[in-house]
This record gives structure tokens, sequence and C-alpha cells, in this order.
């Protein structure tokens, strides 16, 4: 870590201090944090409430921490299928070549011009913002497989020129083999810093659909926590508390997912250059 870069360090230590509060800090709390009428309403941020309390009696701090933990756990469920699913299609098809090749290209192609938000939009409104959150991240997996897909195809067809590459089909190793253990070390920083970006799009996805109040309105994640407080007016209300911490948490998320992407980017090619 001590040959970290500044935004490496950074970004973790941000990405590190929203993962403790939204996967482990829920578990110290034994109530339901979205049950409306807990605590009295809208009592401003002191040391029994630190975030202070909703419109609908919530505890604003611990409502804030069981919404990182959904929205974290869709944002690293839709990058982690997405990334596995377009990396090793991808592979295949560049590895591959001839008729599997154009037939996954075709496939990857066809998601990729097809407009996610608006059919998000559709989904959401034919099942009445009663959408499971697991739903939502099978459909934000559907539309984000073909990115990864498309980019590690082209650099599948330029690795399997290689020399090593002619020397492991000559020995009699299989495609799959090939893939993971010949081909995929060459592409795994730039899967990773993928995955990454994965998880910024399906949280901002996510946020963006609840806060028009067409995902999971029945769950806490950051985005409905933004919806119920422009429901009730929490801004016009002065109530800050309450809107400003999804919002500013969303943010802090963002720019940490952003450095940290950027900064492995930058300590892994100054590693290649040693």
């Amino acid at each position: 870590m001590k040959n970290w870069n500044f935004r490496l360090k950074a970004g973790v230590a941000i990405l590190a201090l929203f993962l403790i509060l939204g996967m482990i800090f829920p578990f110290f709390y034994t109530g339901n944090p979205i049950e409306w009428g807990t605590y009295p309403k809208n009592l401003k941020p002191s040391a029994d409430h630190w975030f202070g309390t909703t419109n609908l009696g919530q505890d604003t701090f611990w409502l804030l921490a069981k919404s990182l933990q959904n929205s974290f756990v869709i944002g690293l469920l839709v990058a982690f299928f997405a990334t596995v699913i377009g990396a090793l299609l991808g592979l295949i098809a560049g590895f591959k070549g001839g008729f599997i090749d154009r037939l996954i290209t075709l496939m990857t192609d066809s998601f990729i011009v097809i407009p996610s938000l608006p059919i998000l939009i559709l989904l959401g409104t034919m099942l009445k913002g009663r959408a499971s959150l697991l739903y939502i991240a099978v459909v934000l997996i559907v539309f984000n497989w073909p990115w990864p897909a498309r980019q590690l195809r082209a650099m599948a067809l330029s690795l399997r020129e290689r020399d090593f590459i002619n020397t492991a089909v000559f020995s009699g190793s299989g495609t799959f083999k090939i893939i993971v253990k010949e081909i995929f070390p060459f592409v795994a920083g730039w899967s990773l810093a993928n995955f990454v970006n994965t998880i910024l799009v399906a949280i901002g996805s996510e946020s963006g659909l609840a806060v028009i109040g067409m995902s999971s309105n029945e769950k806490a994640t950051l985005g409905t926590m933004i919806y119920w407080a422009n429901q009730h007016q929490a801004m016009l209300a002065g109530r800050w508390w309450w809107i400003g911490s999804p919002v500013i948490a969303i943010a802090l998320i963002f720019i940490a997912l952003f450095l940290t992407m950027t900064g492995y980017q930058q300590y892994s090619a100054l590693r290649r250059g040693k």
C-alpha cells in the first residue's frame, strides 16, 4: 500500500468508510430502520439521532446505513455478473472467431443499441414501483454486460495472434483453459476497472429510477431515500439532514469509485513500466 498513489489511497479510504457504514453498521440496529413512526418526527441532528429523524418517524442515520447496504448489494451484484458474462463472451468471441464471433457480436451490438432507460421506466411503470431489488439488478445486468464484451473481444483478437497462444493451442490446451490462464491475465486490470465503473453505473441507474418512483419504493436504497424526502417536501421544509445525507453519500461514493478506478490505472501503469 505504501506504493499506492494519492488517488488510489483516497478512493479506497472513502469507499471503505461507506462499506463499513453500509455493510456492517446495519447489523448493530435491532429494529427495522424503514418502519414508520418509530421515533418522533422531524427531530434535528443530536446525540441521540446523529442525522435527525424523518417526517415518517425514522432515524435518518440508520435509514442511510440500510440504504447504503441495499445500494451496494445492487451495485456489486450487477458489476460482478455483468463483468463476468461480458468478459467470458467477449474473450470467447475474440479467440474463436468465425460463426461464434459473429453471433456474439450480433448479440452485443443488439443490446448496446437498445436504450436502457426507457425500458427500465416502462418495466417500473408496469410493476407500479414494486419491483424487487433482485429484479432491478437482473435488468441492469442485461443492459451492462455488452460493454465489457465488446472491449474484451477487441483485446482477444490481438492476443490470439501471439506466439504463446499458438504454443498453448498446439500443446492441446482447451479453449476455456487458454482463455482463463493465458489471455485473462492480460485483461484483468481492465476488467477490474470495468467492474468498479459498473458499480457506479448500477447505483446511479437504480437511484435515478427510485427518485422518479419507478424502483422498489418499499425498500431502503439511496434513491428511495431521496424519493420519500421529495414526496414530503424535505427541501422546502428545511429538513436538509433527510434529503442531504443520501445526496452527499451518492456524490462521495461516485468520487471514491472514480478515484479508485483512475488511481488503480495509474498504479498498474507504473508497475508495468518498472
